[in-house]
Parts: structure tokens; sequence; C-alpha cells
């Protein structure tokens, strides 16, 4: 499945990045329609507003299926012949659609007749991986594996929109086969887009880590035909729905799990030979106020109040405690992939 995705760069670096060539094979930029609703994120959830890529012909009647544009729309496919006004209302979450049972369902099968298909574009998406013995689960970042560049090891230790742009101009986006609908309230107002998943069974790389993996279009030939619903019929489109190989991925810190989380943490490599942090819980939080405060019928009014500061420094210091750029964390990332193995080929030795 695919429950969290990260889209963080910003519009422009986003447009550059889904260049492609039109029936003419002419060079293109897509455009945007709502561009100001896209909302740059380390960690998109459900119900969240992505970048879409669909074909131009679903906008403006009468233009080449093959032209493209990119559109925000929510995550969480609200069908459009769901009868409320309110669209949270919604009985079951349609995040992911099952690539087995597609044209079973009517919420798919009535978008897909239109030709709805789109490209969901992201950095990656994350997973979890259930951790044998015990109920917790290690989260993984999944991407396809990046082309090497100048660009990407030329950054400095700064975070302005100009670095950043230098160093994700080279980077590939994830391309995930949609499904988007239309909705409209019934007492009328503004129509609202949203999308899902296509899933597949995982590919052998990633079974460890889950079942089931978002339906990823690799290349521009693959791009071009999910979404010329003007020229490839849905039985053909159909067809570009498998798992692929052409994957990597890498452990992350579990700051991912809570989606209020957005930062460059969420997506950068960790090693999982370190020893994990020791972290109180919440009934350990309590016991750590109590000390710090103390009872006031045992205090002693001659000794110092203990602070919980002071309870704080025998506990064992977090390395996230150090604060660094987010610039300076995705350099060491990038050079760290020259330097050593990839971490894909550790996962199966644990």
């Amino acid at each position: 499945m695919c429950g969290r995705t990260s889209c963080h760069l910003p519009r422009d670096v986003l447009t550059r990045a889904c260049a492609y060539r039109n029936r003419q094979g002419e060079r293109r930029l897509p455009e945007w329609r709502d561009a100001d609703k896209y909302c740059p994120s380390y960690n998109k959830s459900p119900r969240s507003s992505s970048p879409v890529l669909l074909s131009r012909l679903h906008f403006e009647k009468g233009t080449d299926s093959s032209e493209r544009i990119i559109v925000p729309m929510r995550w969480g496919l609200v069908p459009s012949w769901f009868k409320e006004n309110d669209p949270s209302k919604l009985p079951f979450n349609i995040t992911n659609c099952r690539s087995d049972t597609i044209m079973e369902k009517r919420s798919f099968n009535v978008p897909l007749g239109k030709g709805r298909r789109c490209v969901v574009l992201a950095d990656g998406f994350y997973e979890w991986k259930r951790c044998r013995g015990t109920y917790d689960r290690q989260p993984y970042f999944i991407y396809f594996p990046q082309t090497k560049s100048e660009k990407l090891g030329s950054i400095g230790a700064a975070d302005s929109p100009e670095d950043w742009n230098k160093v994700w101009d080279n980077w590939r986006l994830l391309t995930m086969a949609g499904i988007f609908d239309c909705w409209e309230p019934l007492q009328g107002g503004d129509h609202l887009y949203s999308y899902t998943i296509i899933t597949v069974d995982a590919c052998k790389v990633l079974n460890d880590v889950h079942q089931r993996m978002p339906a990823i279009l690799d290349g521009e030939e693959a791009v071009s035909k999910w979404l010329d619903f003007g020229e490839v019929s849905t039985q053909e489109a159909l067809k570009l729905i498998h798992p692929t190989e052409n994957i990597t991925f890498h452990p992350v810190s579990s700051v991912v799990n809570s989606s209020r989380n957005d930062s460059v943490e969420c997506l950068a490599p960790i090693d999982l030979s370190v020893q994990k942090e020791l972290k109180a819980k919440g009934c350990s939080q309590k016991m750590l106020q109590w000390l710090a405060t103390k009872s006031p019928k045992k205090e002693d009014p001659k000794t110092p109040q203990k602070t919980e500061s002071d309870v704080r420094q025998f506990l064992p210091k977090s390395p996230s405690s150090v604060k660094r750029s987010s610039a300076v964390l995705l350099e060491q990332w990038l050079k760290q992939e020259k330097e050593e193995e990839p971490v894909t080929k550790q996962l199966h030795s644990e």
C-alpha cells in the first residue's frame, strides 16, 4: 500500500522535473492549474493536497491529449456519485486502489471509463516494516535510483531556495499511476478534484518491507501512454500496471511516523546498526515530572528543589538534539551514497 509520501520540491523545480515531449516531439513543460494550492512537504498524508500530472484535454476540450498539466488534488478519492455535501462523510477510505479489483468497483471503473487517469508526483514514498518479535515498525523511504551529478555534491551549508534548486534539479521524481475524479456538492459550490494511488504486489526487492507497493510508471513512454486517454484505451493502459524492480530505499527516523513532522529529517537515511535511543514513554514522562517537582508534603524546605532539567541530565542524550541545517543533512546523505554500498543491500542480511 502507500499511505505517506514526500513532495517538497519548489514549484519551478517540480515543473522542470516534469519536462516532456508532446505528440509532435516538441519539448514542453507542463502548465499549472490552481498552483497556489500546492504545498511542498516532506511528509504528505491522506486528505492533504499533492501535485498530479494529467492530460490537458480533461480541462480544455479540443486540445491535444498528449499535452500535460499539473493540478494539486486531494489525496483520497471522493467519487463523483457520492451524494453528500461534506466529503469527510464518505464512509470508506479510498487512498489506494488494488489493481486486481480495479474494474470491479464502481468508485474506480466509472472514472476509468471517462479516461480519468493521472500520475501522482513525489520524491518518494514511505513504508513501514514490522520488526520481528515486536510490535515496532521501522520506516523506510522508497524512491527511484538517482543519477549522480556534480550538482548533487556542490551544495554548501545553507538553506536558501537557490541552494535547494541546485541540489534537487536532477532529482528523478517517482511517478505513480493513479485515478482521479471530480465531485460536486449537492448544494453547489467548488468542484473537488481527488485521486487514489493504484497498488500492486510488491516487487522482490521490497517484499521484505511490505507486501504491496504503488504501481510505478517507469519511464517517459509508460507515463505518456497512461496519461494519453485520447489515444490509449483503458485495456491497453492497464497493461502498464505491474511491479517494477527499478527501485531503491533506505531506513529513516521514526520522526516520519507523525504526519505533523515536516522536515528533511523525515527522509534522511539512518544507520540501523547504531543502538536505538532509549525514549521515555508516557508513564516514564509522568514519573520524571513527579521526581522533578516532588510532593509538597515530603519536601524539605531547606533542600533546594530539583528541576526537570536536573533530572534529565541523567538521561541519554539524543543525537538529534544537535541542530543541523537541512542542506547539510542532504549533502552528507548524497556524499555517503558515493562512498558506501547502498543500504538496500544490507536489509536482507539483518
